[in-house]
């Protein structure tokens, strides 16, 4: 058995890969990094799940396991968003965090995310310093070492707790409430069966906001969708947010680190406008300065707004991680990826969809103007822009540097008649424009997908690229 560790910890698919057998191994080997680089003889460690197939079950057997090696176990009762444990980790001083989730992927999965003491991913040092704990382990045949989960409790090894308290009173530092329940607003949340379900509720419920929350009920199949908020999966909120005449509609992912939004007019509003309006108001408004952090796949409007504002701009390899080592040792205002994680300055080094939903609502009630207005108003002043992915389902995975290779060698010199200016191998392959479009070819980090993404001024434009993403990729 070979189990490695991403960008954001394991994930495979439920009783293929992803058993109880392998979890308390790979609990153990957790442990054993855990016990290897404590500076404490009582080690901590927060466990939290998400809402998929025996995800309650699992975090079980993970407590299990640390508590049988003598580390302290904090449980959540319930199923809780991943943000709300990365903060947790930080607030109860614990060595690292533990989430069971396969976050936006699709129902058959499920996942270990391991986070830093920071509140953010586990280094890809800490990843291998766990795969060689297993490695180890499994040459020597040692197996687990497990308590029976009430003796555990009895004796102190596995606390359950409830994580939303501390971590809304965070919140509350980062938000100006007293904004948000101006604004009186009616807005419809969709936690898409996730473990975000009944956070916007929580948090807004002694404010004058009116909410209601769909798909919120406890659906290990995610309602046969993926739990990506993503335009593709968020009919239903488009046709709630309508039936309400609501304000907006905001959407988080299946471990709730991602954040999407509907506008009243039944508009998806991708994370790249989100991510261009808080960078905007963070300036203009509260008058932040710092860095500017972003991924490779997210739009040029975060570009142009740094320009505009003289900030740096980093640009980084898709995944939050890459994001959340910067937040850590710069000066971070904003740091973002297009598939809508995102995080501000003075917040864990972790995308949060649940705060920059309630940061989206903060904007519209400050400005006293519909979403649709200002996204208009942003596009006039940084755009114009339109932007698409294309998710390409692989019989098996890509080896990405022989499609690097590949891309690279034959990279053409012109792409939807226009000059291609850089061709960018950061992360996957990325032909830069002349006309400041752009077309990137990426295999997935998670699952045997090949995604294809493109920015132009319109959506013809960006139409042409996918089509010719589509080709270069030998995908017809």
């Amino acid at each position: 058995m070979t189990i490695r560790f991403g960008t954001d910890g394991w994930r495979a698919v439920i009783s293929d890969t992803f058993t109880f057998a392998n979890l308390q191994l790979v609990a153990q080997a957790i442990a054993d990094h855990v016990l290897d680089q404590a500076n404490t003889d009582e080690p901590e460690v927060v466990v939290g799940f998400d809402t998929r197939f025996l995800s309650d079950r699992y975090a079980k057997e993970v407590a299990r396991v640390l508590a049988g090696n003598g580390i302290t176990a904090w449980l959540t009762r319930a199923d809780a968003p991943t943000p709300s444990i990365s903060y947790n980790v930080v607030h109860k001083k614990a060595a690292v965090g533990v989430m069971i989730t396969a976050s936006h992927n699709a129902p058959r999965y499920n996942g270990v995310k391991l986070k830093s003491a920071a509140g953010g991913s586990a280094s890809a040092q800490q990843g291998h310093m766990v795969e060689r704990f297993l490695e180890q382990n499994q040459e020597q045949a040692r197996g687990p070492n497990m308590i029976d989960y009430q003796k555990a409790v009895d004796r102190g090894l596995i606390r359950p707790f409830d994580p939303a308290w501390a971590y809304y009173e965070h919140l509350g530092q980062l938000l100006d409430v007293d904004v948000i329940s101006g604004g009186e607003m009616r807005v419809v949340a969709d936690p898409m069966y996730g473990s975000g379900r009944g956070c916007f509720c929580e948090f807004l419920s002694r404010t004058r906001t009116y909410i209601r929350e769909i798909r919120g009920e406890m659906n290990p199949g995610f309602g046969g969708i993926h739990p990506e908020p993503i335009g593709h999966y968020l009919s239903a909120l488009v046709a709630a947010v309508q039936a309400d005449q609501a304000d907006v509609g905001l959407a988080t992912d299946g471990d709730a680190d991602r954040i999407g939004a509907v506008d009243a007019s039944g508009n998806f509003v991708d994370p790249h406008h989100i991510f261009a309006l808080a960078l905007r108001y963070l300036v203009e408004k509260r008058g932040w300065t710092g860095t500017v952090v972003k991924t490779v796949s997210t739009t040029l409007m975060v570009d142009r707004l740094a320009a505009k504002y003289k900030l740096p701009l980093h640009e980084t390899p898709v995944g939050f991680n890459h994001i959340g080592e910067l937040m850590l040792k710069e000066d971070v205002l904003i740091g973002g990826e297009e598939s809508g994680g995102l995080s501000i300055k003075g917040h864990i080094p972790e995308g949060d969809g649940i705060l920059m939903g309630l940061l989206l609502m903060e904007i519209m009630a400050e400005a006293d103007a519909p979403l649709h207005e200002l996204v208009a108003d942003l596009q006039a002043s940084v755009g114009p822009t339109c932007y698409a992915r294309r998710d390409l389902r692989l019989s098996h995975p890509v080896a990405k540097h022989e499609m690097v290779k590949r891309l690279t060698d034959g990279a053409p010199a012109h792409l939807n008649q226009q000059t291609v200016r850089q061709v960018d191998t950061r992360d996957g392959v990325k032909y830069r424009l002349a006309d400041d479009s752009w077309l990137l070819i990426r295999p997935s980090g998670t699952e045997p997908v090949l995604r294809v993404y493109a920015e132009g001024p319109d959506e013809e434009a960006v139409d042409a690229l996918i089509q010719v993403g589509r080709e270069l990729a030998g995908i017809e």
